[in-house]
């Protein structure tokens, strides 16, 4: 998480864009694996939880490719 974090913090992020946060996406709630996964990180991070979008709605998004050719334009 921390690589992340400071890839986007060095790549991404503008200088009025506050830091980052980290957010654990988890299929269900466990409270051991969130103490032992954030047990010595110094920024600040979120866990939740989530469920996928159904199908039809995926459908509609657009593609992981398109978003980063999207991306691309503007750098």
């Amino acid at each position: 998480m921390g690589f992340y974090l400071t890839a986007v913090d060095r790549q991404v992020r503008h200088t009025q864009d506050a830091p980052s946060i980290g957010l654990i996406l988890c299929r269900e709630r466990n409270r051991l694996v969130a103490e032992y996964t954030l047990q010595d990180v110094t920024r600040p991070m979120g866990i939740a939880t989530y469920q996928t979008l159904p199908e039809e709605v995926r459908k509609r998004l657009p593609s992981p490719e398109l978003l980063a050719a999207e991306l691309s334009k503007d750098a």
